[in-house]
């Protein structure tokens, strides 16, 4: 049996374009004499229509399109994620579709509800299993979540005599998930000596991105065939009998897996220019400092979005030195993308001005140097509104999550690239994209952290070195350990306590900052849902 797994893009909402791209995918696998075509879950819909799904409209309509897809797919069958209603109740579905007709449809019986999902919001769970027999050979339909129950949907389909088990998923993209999916999809092959085909959706969805991947393990495991990740593909693949099974390096087709940086950067690219893309911006914007954050920040909008599509602003006060301006500069040049100088000491100066009254006997002090952050913002932010360009703003998780960030300053903007990218790993993604050809000025990447709000100014005046600061970080936010564990695991109990209340008392400022993409297990947003007003572990007091 030749499989075809249509790993593409699809647009929350947009039922008329994922229909027309699920009948183009369609008419690909056909002309490459597939058996079957399998689409990512939910692809009528796009993932995750959220609300959407709470519109009966909606619903209806979906299904709608489903039924004008099915009735010109008659010469190889499909199964196509879409949202079901049964009832009065609605189900996440696959319809399985021969000779123009749906001829079964499959309800998700594992529902996840963790993390970045929500399905119990919106879906009942199935209670059968699927299974469809196509050339002699019987096959179990599943969709994304039920394969991760050890005990769930696939065992009660291998118990039904399935050879090859069809997975139709939308699994978002975090570090580390393309080989943690891999290896289950093998462990589930091997265990149950049957074919996995598992489909995945890529493109992005607010702050989700979907990596694709897709890919074909055999009984004994092994990967046959695997897509590229971060695009569309129609991955074809030979589902082989047992004795004319192809060595393990003989695959169909099996593209390598990327180095975290590699998949951190494409992911970053993706979010970006999906986002861009799908909520119709030309052009965006970015207040180009000197440093590594936005320097990061630029590289990867030009990559994502085009050169002639990005817009780089200096803004230099007394505080700025002529080395971040040099280096801007050639970033900019390195680049080819448009670069603008506004100064703001003018204005910085009429603030000081109108406020000096007010501010009488009292020393210069974040409120200035926060001043200057607004200023900055509410120029990108009429660049925005005159020319329709998306401001990105800068900020990295380390700064998001101790709250090392102007709320209606550098934290104003439409879309915040890097507030999931701990700044180490900051720079070592501006070290992997040199690699390909090198475009941020090493002075960039190897200088001391500095906001130059005020003289002499550096991170580590108000923060612990990075190196410090990312583990206690990722131990506090991503593996929820607490303040005892993380100083076992080396770190000085003083830093530890420092670092945890400067994270527990920016919740309000992360509650205000704009979207970005999720590349970590636990991001800020739909990952974390911390309580602003919240005093457990905390002494009361002002924040």
């Amino acid at each position: 049996m030749k499989i075809a797994l249509a790993q593409i893009n699809c647009t929350v909402g947009d039922l008329t374009g994922n229909s027309h791209k699920i009948i183009e995918y369609y008419r690909k696998a056909r002309s490459l004499h597939a058996d079957i075509v399998v689409f990512p879950e939910l692809a009528i819909t796009g993932y995750p229509p959220e609300d959407l799904l709470l519109k009966p409209r909606f619903i209806a309509d979906n299904i709608h399109y489903l039924k004008k897809i099915a009735k010109g797919m008659r010469d190889i069958p499909a199964v196509i994620g879409f949202a079901d209603s049964k009832e009065k109740n609605r189900y996440n579905a696959a319809a399985f579709i021969s000779k123009g007709k749906i001829s079964k449809i499959y309800h998700k019986m594992v529902l996840p509800n963790y993390g970045v999902f929500d399905e119990k919001r919106y879906f009942k769970p199935g209670n059968k299993p699927a299974v469809i027999s196509l050339n002699g050979m019987r096959i179990g339909i599943a969709i994304c979540e039920d394969v991760w129950q050890s005990e769930g949907p696939v065992s009660a389909l291998c118990r039904q005599g399935v050879k090859l088990v069809i997975v139709l998923n939308a699994s978002p993209y975090h570090t580390g998930k393309i080989k943690q999916r891999q290896d289950l999809i093998s462990s589930i092959a091997r265990k149950f000596k049957v074919h996995m085909a598992y489909s995945n959706l890529i493109g992005a969805q607010d702050e989700l991105v979907f990596d694709g991947f897709s890919m074909v393990a055999d009984p004994q495991g092994r990967i046959t065939a695997r897509a590229q990740g971060f695009n569309e593909e129609l991955l074809i693949a030979d589902i082989l009998p047992k004795e004319s099974m192809a060595p393990a390096e003989e695959g169909t087709k099996k593209a390598d897996l990327p180095s975290t940086e590699e998949e951190v950067y494409e992911a970053l690219q993706l979010g970006l220019r999906d986002y861009v893309i799908k909520n119709g911006f030309g052009h965006v914007v970015i207040g180009l400092s000197g440093g590594i954050d936005s320097a990061l920040v630029a590289t990867v909008a030009k990559d994502a979005v085009g050169k002639k599509s990005v817009h780089a602003v200096f803004m230099p006060s007394v505080y700025s030195s002529q080395e971040s301006f040099e280096d801007a500069k050639k970033l900019a040049d390195n680049l080819g993308i448009d670069f603008r100088i506004i100064p703001i000491d003018d204005v910085f100066k009429s603030y000081a001005s109108i406020l000096k009254e007010h501010f009488r006997d009292k020393k210069q002090d974040i409120t200035e140097e926060n001043l200057q952050a607004r200023i900055r913002g509410n120029i990108l932010m009429a660049l925005s509104n005159k020319f329709g360009w998306l401001v990105i703003t800068t900020g990295n998780k380390s700064e998001m999550s101790t709250g090392y960030a102007t709320l209606y300053g550098d934290m104003a903007g439409g879309f915040a690239l890097i507030k999931d990218v701990p700044k180490t790993l900051v720079w070592r993604l501006a070290r992997y994209r040199n690699s390909i050809n090198s475009v941020i000025p090493e002075r960039i990447i190897t200088k001391e952290p500095t906001a130059e709000l005020r003289l002499n100014q550096k991170d580590s005046d108000s923060l612990p070195k990075y190196e410090t600061l990312d583990p206690i970080l990722k131990l506090y936010i991503e593996e929820l350990r607490n303040p005892e564990a993380i100083s076992k695991a080396g770190f000085k109990s003083e830093t530890v306590a420092k670092v945890l209340n400067l994270v527990d008392k920016s919740e309000y400022k992360r509650r205000q900052a704009p979207p970005g993409v999720k590349i970590t297990p636990r991001a800020f947003g739909r990952d974390r849902r911390m309580p602003i007003t919240n005093r457990y572990g905390q002494k009361a007091g002002s924040t």
